[in-house]
Order: C-alpha cells, then structure tokens, then sequence
C-alpha cells in the first residue's frame, strides 16, 4: 500500500473573515457538509475572491485547493480552484475544474471560459465546437456575452475579421444601460472593426469603451490615444539610471 501524502498545513483565514460575504447560492451547496466544515470552506472561497481580486494568485490557490480538499464534491470550490488556474493560464488544469463543474452542477455557465481554455490550448476548432453546444440556450445574458467576446477572438486568431465583427453583432452590443460587460463588449467589436480596417468605427468604439470603463478593465484609452497619434512620455524614465550615476559620483 502506498503511503499516504502528508496532510498540508491549512492557510490561515484573517480576522473578520467569516464565510458570510458568500452568495446564497454558494452556502446552498455547502449545506451538504457539515456544520464546521461548511463554515470553514466558506471561510477559503471567500479567502479565494479576495486573493484573486489583489493578484495574489499563489495565496488564492492555496485557498483553493483546501477548499477542494475539503470539499470536492460541492461545485463551488472545484469553479475557485479552476478560475485560479485560468488566471495563471494553467489552460488544462482549469478546462478539468470546469469540467468537472459542470458535471457536478448540471450548469453551463462556465462555458465561455472553457472555450477559452480549449482556445488557449491551442485547439481553436475544438472551441468553436464547444461554443455552438446547445447549452448556450440556457446561459445568463451576462455568460452569453463573454462568450460572444471570446468567439470573436478566436475568429480573429483564424484569420477571419467579418466572423469575428459578426460573431459580436448581438442585441447587447447596442444597448445604452451601462453593464459589467459593456466595456469589454466594447473593446472586443473595436478590435474586429480595426481587424477588418474600419479605423474611424473602431475609434467610435474605443472611445465607447473608455466610457464606461470605469473599473479599467481594457486599455481602450490608450488604443483610442494611438489612433489620435498621441503618444505618451514616461516622465519617470531614465529617474532611476540619473540616480544611481549620481550615487556612483558621489
């Protein structure tokens, strides 16, 4: 009989951190374990969010993977563990997570990235097979959406510009109210504009994006300044070479 693995030492939950700040949803799955398991594998995926949001990815995975340990039945804790390998680009071990999500939840929400998995795994085809799936059907406008921006990226990569415009032209790109996904809806119909050679529509577009970016998640700024011939100086540069001369004079 193979020796057992050592049990790996747990990473410490900071004060204040309580499980709470979970979705209902999730708390739902966790009501399969027990009382104090549930309170601490909450207590991990939320450990997660925060680690992902502050670009810790080391310390999110880490979290991640007790909460698997823990409890890799419930579907929460295996879509943590695959988002963190999505965010390192770990495209095969985040597409099994997703996988697995799927097959525990019943849920297609995560479809998008794992189209974008297969994509990153260099299987553009496969993608697109995956992305035709009749699941899409039940996705959240919200799902259908970054998977809409993520076809269009692989047609791009393919070498095809008017698929990759067309595969954007959905009831949501037009719409006014401003949403999470308006600036990367946004951005990603630019680029396929500017793909195609349209320069003055995918300017429109990127000032579109700038516009509503307020949590920065593109660069439609400096895509729009590089379109204008605008062109930005660091006035930092060369800060550091000018000090250490200086020290080295001294």
């Amino acid at each position: 009989m193979a020796p057992k693995k050592p049990k790996l030492p747990e990473p410490r939950i900071p004060d204040g951190v309580t499980g709470k700040e979970l979705d209902r949803s999730v708390h739902q799955q966790l009501r399969t374990l027990s009382k104090e398991n549930a309170e601490g594998v909450a207590q991990h995926l939320v450990m997660v969010a925060a680690l992902l949001d502050a670009e810790d990815l080391e310390g999110a995975e880490a979290h991640a993977e007790t909460a698997v340990r823990r409890a890799g039945r419930v579907p929460a804790t295996r879509e943590a563990l695959g988002l963190v390998a999505y965010r390192k680009g770990e495209w095969a071990r985040a597409l099994s997570e997703f996988r697995t999500v799927r097959r525990l939840s019943g849920s297609s929400h995560l479809l998008a990235l794992m189209v974008d998995c297969e994509r990153g795994l260099g299987r553009p085809e496969r993608a697109l097979e995956l992305a035709s799936s009749p699941e899409i059907r039940t996705l959240a406008v919200e799902d259908r959406v970054e998977l809409a921006i993520v076809v269009s990226g692989i047609r791009r990569d393919l070498g095809q510009p008017e698929a990759a415009r067309q595969s954007l032209e959905i009831p949501q790109l037009k719409g006014t109210a401003r949403k999470p996904w308006s600036a990367r809806l946004a951005y990603a119909y630019a680029e396929a504009l500017l793909a195609l050679g349209h320069e003055d529509e995918a300017r429109d577009w990127f000032a579109r994006a700038a516009a509503v970016d307020e949590e920065l998640e593109t660069d439609a700024s400096e895509r729009l300044a590089e379109l204008d011939g605008i062109a930005f100086t660091d006035l930092l540069d060369g800060e550091d070479e000018a000090l250490d001369e200086g020290q080295d004079r001294s």
